[in-house]
C-alpha cells in the first residue's frame, strides 16, 4: 500500500507518468520539464501565465527551477529492483493443501516446505537451491546430474559427467559461482557506463535548456524593446513631427495670407468706390434735365480720382507677384527629413541600446583645458596647467581625446554643449597632429567634426566646411559611428534630428575628440 501511494506521488499531473527531469514552480507544484514548457508555450500571448494544477497566475513566464530532490527520488525508484513476489511455489509433498516451499532439491526434482526439508536427505547428491518451479532445468539433460560448471568456449552449462566423457576436454571451465561473479562484474561495469552516459546526456540536455532559456530571455528583452520603439517611441516621434509640420504649414500660410488679405481689403475698398461711381453715372444716364447732366464732372475727372499714381498694369503686376510668391515651400522637405530621422531613430534603438560612456584622456589635454574629477567634463581654464610635455598632448588648440577608441561595430555617445558657445566635437585618428594649424579638429584628413560659429553650425573635414541649415541645435549633440559602413553622423538629441553624415573608409581606430574655447563641454 505504501509503495503504491509513493508511486502515485511520483506522477506528473500533466502526462500522468513518472516525472522526467522534474521542475518546481514558485507555487510548489512539480511537472516534467517538457510538460511545463509545452503548457507555458500555449499560454504565450495571453498576457499572463498560470500553474496547470493550482491555476496560480504569474505576470511573467515563471523561471524553471529543477527539483533535485524529487529527481533523485524518481531515479532511485526506477532503478530499485521490484519487490519480491509473493511465494508461488508450493511444497511437492504437501498434497492436501498448499504450503510454500523454501527450497528445491535438484536431485529429487522436488520442492520442499520447512517440515519436509528437515527430514530430507543430507547426502551430497541432493543439491538444494532456492525454490523453483522447474528444478529439472538445472540438471544436465544428458547425464541428469546437477549443472556445476560453465564452459566458456562453448558457452554451455555442464555437469561432472560432461567433463569425464571428454566432450569439453581442454576447454576453459569455470564453476557456476565463478562465472556468476564474473558476469555480475561485467553487468555492474556496463551499468556504471550507462549511468555515466545518462549523466552526460542529462548535462547536455541541461546545457541546451539553459541556452534555450538565455535565448528566450534575449527574445523577451528584444521584443519588449521593439514594442516600446514601435508603439510608444515611434508614436511620440510621429506626433512630434505632425505638430512641427502643421505648425510650419500654418506659419507659411500666415506669411502668404497677410499680404494677400491686405491687398484684398484694398481692392474691396476700391470696388466700393467704383460701385458708387457706377451708381451715380447710371443715375445721370436716366436724367432728362440737360442742365443737371451738364453740371457733372467729365468722365476723365472721375477716373482721376483713383488713388495712387500707378497704372492698371503696375497694379496687376504686383498682384501676380503675390500669387507667384505665395506657394508653400519646405513642407515636403520637412516631412521627408522628419521621416528619415524617425527611421534613423528606430534603427539606432534596434541596434544600439545604450550610449557609450566616454572618459577623457588627461594626458592628451591642452594645458588650457581642465579635466574635472568625473573625467567627462572639459572646461576652458583661465590659468594654464603645468603638465608634462608628452607626445600625445595638444599644444596649440584647446583639445582633448577620449580614452577609448573604436575599430569596429556601431556605437554612439552624446556631448552636452549647453555650457559653451565656442566648441568643436568629432572623431579622429591617433595620428592627428598635436601642434600647428592642421591639428584642429576638421582641419586635416584624419578628423571629422562639427563646430559652432556664432549662431550657425558647421560640419568640417579636411578644411571643407558645410554650413548646416538648422541652427536650433539644443543642449546635446549625438555622435553616431558605424565603423564598417564608414559613417560618422551628428544628430540633435531632443528630438532626434539628423544634422550631417560623413562617409569615408576608415583605416585606423577612431577616438572621440572635443575642443572647448570657452565654458565647458561634457561627454
Amino acid at each position: 500500500m505504501a509503495s503504491s501511494d509513493l508511486r502515485a506521488e511520483l506522477d506528473c499531473p500533466v502526462c500522468l507518468n513518472i516525472y522526467t527531469d522534474p521542475i518546481m514552480l514558485r507555487c510548489g507544484h512539480n511537472f516534467c520539464r517538457v510538460c511545463i514548457d509545452r503548457a507555458l508555450d500555449t499560454q504565450e500571448g495571453s498576457g499572463c501565465y498560470s500553474c496547470p494544477q493550482c491555476r496560480r497566475k504569474f505576470r511573467e513566464r515563471p523561471p524553471l527551477q529543477r527539483n533535485i530532490t524529487l529527481r533523485n527520488i524518481t531515479q532511485h525508484f526506477l532503478s530499485a529492483p521490484p519487490p519480491d513476489p509473493e511465494p508461488s511455489i508450493s511444497c511437492t509433498y504437501c498434497i492436501n493443501f498448499s504450503v510454500p516451499a523454501v527450497k528445491s532439491c535438484l536431485h529429487c526434482e522436488a520442492s520442499l516446505c520447512v517440515d519436509h526439508l528437515n527430514v530430507h536427505s543430507k547426502s551430497p547428491e541432493h543439491v538444494l537451491r532456492v525454490p523453483t518451479s522447474t528444478p529439472g532445468n538445472r540438471k544436465c539433460p544428458v547425464h541428469k546430474k546437477t549443472l556445476e560448471y560453465y564452459c566458456t568456449e562453448d558457452s554451455a552449462f555442464i555437469c561432472v559427467s560432461c567433463i569425464i566423457t571428454g566432450k569439453h576436454r581442454g576447454h576453459q571451465l569455470e564453476t557456476l559461482e565463478e562465472a556468476f561473479i564474473e558476469k555480475k562484474e561485467k553487468l555492474i561495469n556496463n551499468l556504471e557506463k550507462l549511468i555515466a552516459k545518462r549523466g552526460r546526456t542529462e548535462d547536455r540536455v541541461r546545457i541546451l535548456q539553459e541556452h534555450k532559456a538565455r535565448v528566450q530571455g534575449k527574445v523577451d528583452g528584444i521584443s519588449q524593446r521593439f514594442i516600446f520603439l514601435f508603439r510608444r517611441h515611434l508614436k511620440r516621434l510621429l506626433e512630434d513631427l505632425e505638430k512641427e509640420v502643421l505648425s510650419d504649414l500654418y506659419r507659411q500660410a500666415d506669411l502668404i495670407f497677410n499680404p494677400v488679405n491686405d491687398r484684398i481689403q484694398q481692392l474691396e475698398v476700391r470696388m466700393e468706390e467704383v460701385s458708387r461711381k457706377i451708381d451715380h453715372l447710371e443715375e445721370l444716364c436716366t436724367m432728362s434735365d440737360p442742365l443737371t447732366v451738364l453740371q457733372e464732372p467729365d468722365l476723365g475727372d472721375l477716373f482721376d480720382m483713383e488713388d495712387g499714381d500707378d497704372d492698371e498694369e503696375d497694379r496687376e503686376r504686383r498682384d501676380n507677384l503675390l500669387i507667384d510668391g505665395g506657394d508653400l515651400v519646405g513642407v515636403s522637405r520637412m516631412v521627408s527629413t522628419g521621416l528619415s530621422d524617425i527611421v534613423t531613430s528606430i534603427i539606432l534603438g534596434i541596434y544600439i541600446q545604450e550610449a557609450v560612456d566616454i572618459l577623457l584622456d588627461k594626458d592628451t589635454a591642452h594645458n588650457g583645458v581642465c579635466i574635472l574629477h568625473d573625467k567627462k567634463t572639459a572646461t576652458r581654464s583661465a590659468t594654464p596647467h603645468v603638465r608634462p610635455d608628452t607626445e600625445g598632448r595638444f599644444m596649440k588648440y584647446h583639445q582633448v581625446l577620449g580614452s577609448q577608441s573604436f575599430s569596429s561595430g556601431r556605437q554612439f555617445w552624446e556631448v552636452d554643449v549647453h555650457g559653451s558657445s565656442r566648441w568643436r566635437i568629432g572623431v579622429c585618428y591617433a595620428s592627428i597632429a598635436r601642434d600647428g594649424d592642421n591639428s584642429l579638429v576638421g582641419c586635416n584628413d584624419v578628423s571629422w567634426g562639427l563646430y559652432r560659429r556664432g549662431e550657425d553650425y558647421v560640419a568640417i573635414h579636411d578644411t571643407d566646411e558645410i554650413e548646416l541649415p538648422d541652427n536650433t541645435l539644443g543642449n546635446k549633440v549625438r555622435v553616431y559611428l558605424d565603423y564598417e559602413a564608414g559613417q560618422i553622423s551628428f544628430y540633435t538629441c531632443a528630438p532626434l534630428r539628423h544634422l550631417h553624415t560623413f562617409t569615408a573608409t576608415f583605416t585606423e581606430p577612431l577616438y572621440p575628440v572635443l575642443c572647448v574655447e570657452e565654458g565647458s563641454v561634457k561627454m
